[in-house]
């Protein structure tokens, strides 16, 4: 006896409820068919156990599971770093990667790095994500109103328009 187990509900190897029986009637049932003996509902009241191949049932389980993986989505977030004073060339090159990154599908963080006394003009950031957003309005839209300030660095974090 499985702890202290007596009865069973039995399902047999074809699907069919076989019924309540006693455990070591379904474990000589499941040998002669050269099978094993599942515990499908171990809470269950009396347990329910199948009569199954238990290699080719593990074999089917992960089999569902990587089928389960190659049909999700894995959402990547890219990170496009900007300085406050940032060049027109480099503001243009960096906000077209950003474009091909939004209909790709990705998400984008888009951070602003401040050194030394650029810290006292936070103002120039926020100004440099504000057109970054108005320019790629068509394409994303922030998750947050507001950018988020940590430390010497301002980020917002945008995601693709559907």
């Amino acid at each position: 006896m499985i702890r202290g187990i007596s009865e069973v509900r039995l399902i047999g190897a074809d699907g069919a409820q076989i019924g309540v029986v006693p455990l070591q009637q379904a474990q000589d049932m499941a040998r002669e068919k050269d099978l094993d003996l599942v515990e499908i509902s171990p809470t269950a009241n009396p347990p329910v156990c199948k009569v199954m191949d238990y290699g080719k049932y593990v074999f089917q389980q992960k089999k569902k599971q990587t089928e389960a993986k190659k049909k999700q989505k894995v959402i990547v977030v890219k990170e496009v770093q900007f300085r406050p004073r940032i060049d027109e060339h480099d503001f243009d090159f960096k906000k077209n990667n950003i474009v091909r990154f939004l209909q790709h599908g990705d998400k984008v963080k888009a951070s602003i790095r401040f050194r030394g006394r650029e810290m006292t003009h936070m103002e120039l950031g926020r100004a440099v994500l504000d057109r970054l957003l108005n320019e790629i309005k068509e394409f994303g839209a922030p998750e947050n109103a507001h950018p988020d300030v940590q430390g010497n660095r301002m980020t917002m974090v945008i995601s693709p328009v559907k």
